[in-house]
């Protein structure tokens, strides 16, 4: 049984015969009574509709957002060439700062007792975003350029560096943090690294080696105990990402240790570049410690009279203000993203209507693609670029 709104009868049909049904142009067919038929049918079409958009905006993040972060290493390989080449050029600087004098880890070396090494000389600020390395993992086929900063406009680029931390080949902690899911997902396999991995990091000093040696998964606020440097007579690395995957509310980190039989000369940092002293503190919570003060009372300000910070100094646990891992952050952090995306919400809706009124002047459906698809995406991609940008990092 037919309603006769989809199809007509051939007027030509012989005498007899069955007769023809043809399909009625979309555009042609009679209105249906607005009924509760009419409604259920509006509902499920938006839902049909929010649903679509949402695999899109999940296509978006895993595929467009690589392509982007792709585009930007592509710039940043040439950018580190350069850097390599120009440091090559350049003859040697010698450090002002004496050498220290340093006892190596056992698992780097056995063969003596202490290790006498250069401090490197002292460099200007690199700006954020810049290239200043190249991370190499060859059991999880990881091969990126490392940039400098980890605020999330730099982790778009690829992995980066976080500036209190030592360069990869200096003695101390050096820590990377990349992202797990989206743009690139550089590190999105560093779970699967075990003990005895290799990790390459190559910068204007050298080549450098780690061993992996164990892997922590911690919440943010417990980077005081993973990330700084403990040991300031020890070259380790620290590989950061968010955990669980599609979330931010951990922190996954891997750790591995400098092979010096397998790297270029080991630098200590240089001294514009030492992390805080050990009374700095995360912007977070505040760890408790025995002589807190009590809330309320007002704080000691008189000056501290030490003037040398020892080794025994140094081997206590260092809290240090870290800068934002560029996993941090919740919803409509980014409120400056609501006006942009609303904007492009409504161009997105005017291209739809617009489309549908372009079908609907040449009375074919096909038309509405024809002239609404490419703006449709064009639109789309913008919109669900400031969406992204109201999301948590981890999403």
């Amino acid at each position: 049984m037919t309603t006769g709104a989809d199809d007509i009868r051939d007027p030509i049909d012989a005498p007899g015969a069955q007769p023809k049904r043809r399909r009625v142009p979309y555009f042609a067919r009679g209105k249906h009574p607005h009924d509760w038929r009419w409604y259920v049918g509006g509902v499920g079409k938006t839902l049909i509709t929010l649903g679509l958009l949402m695999f899109a905006f999940v296509g978006y993040q895993l595929f467009a957002t690589g392509i982007e972060t792709a585009r930007a290493q592509s710039s940043l390989e040439n950018q580190f060439d350069d850097l390599l080449a120009a440091t090559t050029t350049l003859a040697p600087t010698t450090s002002t700062v004496p050498p220290i004098t340093a006892t190596p880890d056992p698992a780097i070396t056995s063969t003596s007792t202490t290790i006498t090494v250069p401090t490197a000389a002292a460099v200007p600020p690199i700006p954020g975003g810049e290239a200043i390395a190249r991370l190499i993992i060859p059991d999880i086929s990881v091969d990126w350029i490392v940039v400098e900063g980890v605020s999330k406009d730099d982790l778009k680029k690829g992995p980066g560096h976080f500036r209190e931390s030592p360069m990869p080949g200096q003695l101390g902690n050096a820590a990377l943090a990349g992202h797990r899911t989206t743009y690139g997902a550089p590190f999105g396999n560093i779970n699967e690294l075990e003990p005895g991995d290799l990790i390459v990091a190559i910068t204007a000093a050298g080549t450098f080696t780690y061993a992996v040696t164990d892997t922590v998964v911690v919440r943010p606020d417990e980077y005081s105990s993973v990330i700084p440097t403990v040991d300031p007579t020890v070259a380790t690395l620290a590989l950061v990402t968010c955990h669980p995957k599609w979330s931010s509310t951990e922190r996954m980190v891997v750790n591995a240790v400098l092979l010096a039989d397998q790297s270029d000369q080991v630098m200590a940092p240089p001294t514009n570049t030492l992390p805080p002293g050990p009374d700095a503190t995360l912007p977070v919570d505040e760890l408790p410690t025995d002589d807190t003060e009590p809330l309320g009372s007002t704080p000691d300000t008189t000056p501290s009279t030490a003037t040398d910070t020892t080794l025994d100094d140094l081997d206590q646990e260092t809290v240090v203000e870290l800068e934002d891992d560029g996993f941090s952050g919740g919803w409509f952090d980014d409120p400056a993203a609501i006006p942009h995306a609303v904007g492009w919400g409504l161009a997105l809706l005017a291209v739809g209507v617009g489309a549908y009124f372009a079908g609907r002047a040449a009375k074919r459906l096909y038309a509405c693609f024809l002239v609404g698809t490419v703006p449709f995406l064009v639109v789309l991609y913008f919109f669900f670029e400031n969406v992204n940008r109201l999301l948590p990092p981890g999403l």
